[in-house]
């Protein structure tokens, strides 16, 4: 307790706390969101992951820091720590260097995409190869039900989301992308999918209007996937389902100039963390297995009723 105290006593420690509760930052976001040099943050984080009040996630050659549950003293404490944090001076400044972070994130992605869309399906699969997963994803989606594809690419899902659905709509942030997708549907000749610009952080759709949402390996390009994950469970409808898939943890560290990936992967635990923070009661994951020169795909639902399994690994 006491040297949580002292973690935690210094100005500079306290705002640092403050800002990874909004997020998973690396040293050097932290120096811009804090306007300070990486050494003085290097210690300041040294300190709070010794006591607990941080944990560190290894991705490849960058390292995020999280508020963790390291010290249960800092668990007990959060709740009043957060209620006080708007009385921090320097509050209204850090959010808003934590959203320019953010933005950032969004708008590589962004740029990278609506350079690549023509190329995005050949790139994909030469660079980052998988599992067939999609016969086992598209099974899973209810027959009849509405449902939003998140991060629609160039559509390659929505056709198939048509047969099942009484009516798709897909989002996606890059209006190149999106070309491509509408292309795709035209020359197939499908009907009832509506196409819509949007960030899947920020979905253009009302709260509990959709029955089924899918979002079919998007979450890795995410710049808060917690965020997009907590708006997928907004617009889901009472009893509604989340279909997610995308690559379990991996070290391919070229993917992230290649193929703009912001996360290489993800462990079971922290997708099953951030689900039951948005509001999921029951959780699934299913992985699916590589062969050689593969990811490993999870294949993971969520949802507000009982889906009579948990984890399976």
């Amino acid at each position: 307790m006491l040297d949580t105290f002292k973690a935690l006593g210094d100005p500079c420690r306290m705002r640092l706390t403050a800002v990874l509760l909004a997020g998973e930052f690396t040293v050097q976001e932290l120096t811009q969101i804090m306007s300070m040099g990486q050494s003085r943050i290097s210690r300041h984080l040294k300190i709070l992951t010794e006591v607990g009040v941080l944990t560190v996630k290894r991705q490849g050659t960058w390292s995020y820091y999280r508020v963790g549950e390291g010290s249960r003293f800092f668990s007990a404490i959060r709740p009043a720590f957060e209620r006080e944090l708007e009385l921090l001076p320097e509050r209204s400044f850090d959010l808003a260097a934590v959203a320019a972070v953010l933005e950032e994130r969004r708008r590589r992605s962004q740029e990278f995409f609506d350079r690549h869309a023509r190329q995005w399906d050949d790139l994909a699969r030469t660079l980052l190869p998988v599992p067939e997963y999609r016969p086992r994803l598209l099974n899973l989606v209810p027959k009849g039900v509405s449902v939003l594809e998140i991060g629609v690419g160039t559509g390659g899902l929505l056709a198939e989301l048509a047969l099942r659905a009484s009516k798709v709509i897909g989002v996606d942030h890059s209006p190149a992308m999106l070309e491509e997708a509408r292309r795709r549907i035209v020359d197939r000749g499908v009907s009832g999918i509506e196409l819509r610009l949007g960030e899947m952080s920020h979905l253009p759709m009302p709260d509990s209007s959709v029955e089924c949402v899918v979002a079919n390996m998007v979450l890795h390009h995410a710049a808060d996937p917690a965020a997009v994950l907590a708006e997928a469970r907004r617009v889901l409808s009472p009893g509604g389902l989340l279909l997610l898939a995308d690559l379990a943890r991996h070290e391919r560290e070229a993917a992230r100039e290649q193929l703009a990936d912001q996360w290489l992967g993800f462990e079971e635990d922290e997708l099953t963390g951030w689900l039951n923070q948005a509001g999921f009661t029951t959780v699934t994951i299913e992985r699916i297995t590589a062969t050689e020169g593969q990811e490993r795909v999870l294949l993971v639902q969520g949802s507000t009723h009982s889906l009579n399994k948990t984890n399976k690994k």
